[in-house]
C-alpha cells in the first residue's frame, strides 16, 4: 500500500513541479512576502484535493479524464472545462520550452539553442510511447526534490537566516486560492487516468497527504529563501539561480541540468496528454503527432518564460477557482444528491 502510494504520489509531484514551480517563478509570482498562511492553506487545500480527485477516480475505475471531470463539474460544463485541459496542456506546454531556453541562456547559449534542445529528444521521446516518460519521471522527482531541499537548507544556513523569521507575516493569505486552482486542471487530467489501477483506499491517503506535505515544505523553504533575495530576482528569468550564485559553479550545473530535466518531463506529459486526446481524430503515429504539435508551439515561445507565467499561471488560477470551490464542496455536496 505504501508503495504504491508513493508512486501516485510522486505522479502528483511530478504534475506540480514544473519550470514554474522548480525554477521559483511560480512562488514568486503567487507568494512572496506576507504569505506563510497562504502556503499553509495551499497545503491542506492541496491534500484534500488530491484525496477528492483520486477518490471519484476509484470509485469510479476511470481510465481517463472525462468522468472524474464531469463528476466535479457537472454536465454542462464539462465541455467547457474538456477544452481548458487542452489548452492549459498546449500553454504550459509552451512555457516548458521557453523553460529550456531560459535555462540554456544562463549558461550563454542563444535563447532559440535552448529550445531546440528540449524539441528534438521530446519528439524522439514518443517513439518509445509513454514507458520512457515513466521510467524518466519516477527516477528524476526524488532526485529533483532532494537537490533542491540541499540547496534551499544550505542557504538557510549559509546566510543565517531564521526558518520562522516570516511565519508570522499572514497578510496575502488569499493568495492560496488562486495558486491551489492553477494546479487544479492538471491533477485532473492525470489523476482521472489511474483510477483503474489504485488498488486500496490507503494508497489515496499516502499519495494525498505524502504530496501536499512535502510540497508544503519545499514551497515554506523555497519562498522563505527567496524573499532574501527579492532585489536580485528581477535580474533573472529563473529566480533559483539567484540562490545559486552564492555556490561554486559545479552546484549551479548540476541543479541545471535537474531543472532542464523537470522541465523536460513536464513537457512530456503535456504533450502527451495533447497527442492522446487527438489521436483518434488523426490517425499517425505518437511521434509524428507530438512534432505536428510542437511545431504549432514554436512561435509562442518567443514571448519569453518569465512573460508567459507571469499573464497565463495567475488567468489560469482565477478561471480554475469553480472548479476548486466544487472540489472542496464536493463530499458535502455529493451526500446532499444521494439523499
Amino acid at each position: 500500500m505504501i508503495k504504491a502510494g508513493c508512486k501516485w504520489m510522486f505522479l502528483i509531484i511530478g504534475t506540480m513541479i514544473g519550470a514554474g514551480y522548480a525554477s521559483g517563478r511560480e512562488l514568486w509570482q503567487f507568494f512572496g512576502d506576507d504569505s506563510s498562511l497562504a502556503i499553509l492553506l495551499f497545503s491542506l487545500m492541496f491534500i484534500f484535493c488530491c484525496w477528492v480527485i483520486l477518490s471519484i477516480s476509484f470509485n469510479l475505475e476511470s481510465g481517463h479524464y472525462l468522468p472524474v471531470l464531469r463528476a466535479v463539474v457537472g454536465r454542462r460544463l464539462t465541455g467547457v472545462y474538456d477544452w481548458m485541459i487542452i489548452i492549459y496542456l498546449f500553454t504550459t506546454t509552451v512555457i516548458m520550452l521557453a523553460g529550456s531556453g531560459a535555462t540554456l541562456q544562463a549558461f550563454n547559449f542563444s535563447y532559440k539553442f535552448g529550445v531546440v534542445m528540449i524539441i528534438i529528444p521530446l519528439i524522439l521521446l514518443f517513439i518509445w510511447d509513454v514507458k520512457g516518460i515513466v521510467i524518466v519521471n519516477s527516477f528524476v522527482l526524488p532526485l529533483l526534490i532532494a537537490g533542491l531541499l540541499f540547496v534551499l537548507i544550505l542557504f538557510i544556513k549559509d546566510q543565517d537566516l531564521s526558518l520562522f523569521g516570516h511565519v508570522h507575516e499572514m497578510s496575502n493569505w488569499l493568495a492560496a486560492f488562486p495558486f491551489t486552482a492553477l494546479n487544479i486542471l492538471p491533477l485532473i487530467a492525470v489523476l482521472g487516468a489511474i483510477g483503474n489501477q489504485v488498488r486500496r483506499k490507503g494508497e489515496i491517503w499516502v499519495a494525498s497527504i505524502g504530496s501536499g506535505v512535502v510540497l508544503g515544505v519545499v514551497s515554506y523553504l523555497y519562498n522563505n529563501s527567496l524573499i532574501q533575495i527579492s532585489e536580485d530576482i528581477i535580474l533573472y528569468e529563473i529566480p533559483l539561480f539567484a540562490i545559486l550564485k552564492h555556490y561554486p559553479y559545479e552546484m549551479m550545473i548540476f541543479m541545471s541540468v535537474m531543472l532542464w530535466i523537470a522541465i523536460f518531463t513536464t513537457a512530456a506529459s503535456g504533450t502527451l496528454g495533447l497527442v492522446t486526446r487527438f489521436r483518434d481524430y488523426v490517425r499517425q503515429p505518437l511521434w509524428i503527432l507530438a512534432m505536428m504539435v510542437i511545431a504549432i508551439m514554436l512561435p509562442f515561445t518567443s514571448f519569453g518564460f518569465s512573460t508567459l507565467i507571469e499573464y497565463l499561471y495567475p488567468l489560469y488560477g482565477i478561471l480554475n477557482l469553480y472548479v476548486l470551490l466544487s472540489l472542496l464542496l464536493y463530499p458535502v455536496l455529493s451526500r446532499f444528491k444521494i439523499r
